[in-house]
């Protein structure tokens, strides 16, 4: 499993905890510290955003990314699904300027952005949600768990 941008590692945990090896990824190697004695997990500290791909060549049977979005590496992230890989992926949408950040729309999806991509890649859809949402916080977010057919 991959857990990418995983920042402190929120899901690496819930997905160690049930027994799968982890590669949690992020740029900040302080917050990856305390992830290196979790059982299972292997903490990687690299740039996302960089002009080199740290995942080249990589696949794993799951991969998730919240709260996280560079355009630019959409089409690397969908690479890194396995055959029989799952996808899960949310993050904020166009609209959510009106409830904090972020705001900027260099990091907001558009409406249906993660549905036309997961399609256009030939993955299977299992769900997909858009909209307004209470919890954690106030947001409008977009979610999708799809399959690498």
């Amino acid at each position: 499993m991959l857990d990418l941008a995983c920042g402190s590692g929120r899901h690496t945990r819930l997905l160690a905890a049930a027994g799968h090896r982890v590669l949690a990824v992020d740029r900040d190697a302080a917050a990856l510290a305390s992830l290196g004695t979790i059982p299972g997990v292997t903490p990687l500290a690299a740039d996302l955003e960089g002009r080199d791909w740290p995942l080249a060549g990589r696949r794993f049977a799951g991969v998730v990314v919240t709260n996280y979005l560079w355009r630019p590496r959409l089409p690397d992230v969908l690479e890194l699904l396995a055959p029989g890989g799952v996808l899960i992926y949310e993050t904020f949408m166009v609209g959510n300027e009106r409830y904090g950040k972020p705001s900027n729309p260099d990091f907001l999806l558009r409406s249906q952005e993660l549905l036309d991509l997961a399609r256009r890649a030939g993955l299977a859809v299992l769900a997909y949600e858009e909209g307004y949402g209470e919890q954690p916080k106030p947001a409008l977010r977009q979610a999708i768990c799809a399959v690498q057919t």
